[in-house]
């Protein structure tokens, strides 16, 4: 079976499937809901596991600059490889989004451990911007 390592289980977020049962997903696409389920939670929401999550909400209120997306390339590799053993982060990338200026991709480059097959996934990451920047 393909990923075996990975596993398989329910779906984030929770669904449900046209015959009523509970949605699982596996391989993959498993992998990178939980890898970002990892960067969207901020630590201390889950209270049977205070330290889980990422700090990104902390860059919410940044203004773009090379020293933010250095910044949060950081957090992004240190919560991954906390938090998501399964994977291997090869390289992160954060560049705006172009025409939306609250916008911002973080370009995560990883393997599955045990495979050689590299993939991408690109996390989307809103900020709110200044006031008057209209």
């Amino acid at each position: 079976m393909e990923h075996d390592f990975v596993g398989r289980g329910w779906s984030f977020p929770f669904d449900v499937t046209a015959n009523g049962t509970i949605a699982t997903v596996g391989g993959t696409r498993k992998l990178e809901q939980a890898m970002s389920l990892v960067l969207s939670t901020y630590p201390g929401e889950r209270p049977f596991r205070p330290k889980f999550g990422s700090r990104l909400r902390d860059f919410v209120y940044e203004a773009a600059s090379d020293l933010v997306f250095a910044r949060i390339q950081h957090e992004v590799r240190e919560s991954l490889a906390m938090w998501e053993p399964r994977s291997a982060v090869f390289e992160v990338t954060v560049r705006p989004a172009q025409g939306q200026e609250n916008l911002l991709y973080i370009d995560i480059t990883y393997v599955i451990k045990g495979e050689n097959d590299q993939r991408n996934l690109v996390f989307p990451f809103y900020t709110i911007p200044e006031e008057g920047s209209d």
